[in-house]
């Protein structure tokens, strides 16, 4: 068995890089809308130069305390190529259906409780975009399809699933459970999203707990992120 951390070691090191950078994210979205470009790309630079490098750096100094990045990073057992497909492609499916599902319980949730938040916070208004020139929004498309459907992901996945969820193994069938639900809650830049994303993860959770294979979630979260953005933007670059 790994190394064990105690709930209140694995609250924080789950909720700390998220919260770092969503301070990061509030102090730059009014600066990059003063110079005509969205509150989004800010969040996309705080992911990428703040919460990533915080996650990334953590894992290489327990991998230098441990030898190699290999001892740090578990739940890499091989399966057959066919999973590698069917898994993850069953896992976005269900992804999709339930966000989309649970899509109103978000707006709900936004409207009702975090409507104190200022009007750039939501990051996915589409009237928010009318205002930026399309240069701004292409320069936005492109850093978020790198850093939130490829980066993100990938490191999210190496310190919540490979790093971070072993180490809660002793809690046995309520590991997956406390990994994801401190996974949304480090979303501390869309708040309103923690109840929905809970339950359409948390069945990928499982599905990296049983097989013992953190590539399945990796790769459905990079085509998710991947499908979602380009359907999104599609939209916003359309108009």
């Amino acid at each position: 068995m790994n190394d064990q951390y105690s709930i209140s070691k694995s609250i924080v090191l789950h909720l700390l890089p998220g919260a770092i950078g969503t301070f990061a994210y509030a102090l730059l979205a009014p600066l990059f809308l003063r110079n005509g470009y969205p509150a989004i790309l800010a969040l996309l630079v705080a992911v990428g130069f703040v919460i990533m490098p915080i996650e990334l750096v953590y894992l290489l100094i327990q991998a230098k305390k441990n030898g190699s990045f290999e001892k740090v990073i578990n739940y890499r057992e091989a399966l057959p190529r066919w999973q590698y497909v069917a898994l993850p492609l069953g896992m976005v499916i269900w992804g999709f259906l339930a966000s989309g599902a649970l899509s109103i319980l978000d707006i709900v949730i936004a409207k009702q409780i975090f409507n104190w938040l200022p009007d750039w916070f939501f990051i996915f208004d589409a009237e928010q975009f009318k205002a930026f020139p399309r240069e701004a929004l292409l320069t936005t498309f492109w850093v978020g399809l790198f850093v939130n459907g490829l980066v993100g992901p990938i490191i999210e996945e190496l310190y919540f699933r490979g790093y971070l969820l072993p180490r809660l193994s002793r809690l046995g069938k309520w590991s997956p459970l406390i990994n994801i639900a401190l996974f949304s809650l480090y979303h501390f830049w869309t708040p309103w999203q923690v109840l929905s994303r809970i339950i359409w993860i948390l069945p990928w959770g499982y599905i990296v707990y049983k097989k013992k294979n953190i590539y399945l979630m990796m790769i459905a979260h990079c085509t998710g992120n991947i499908l979602g953005w380009l359907l999104t933007w599609a939209l916003v670059l359309g108009k």
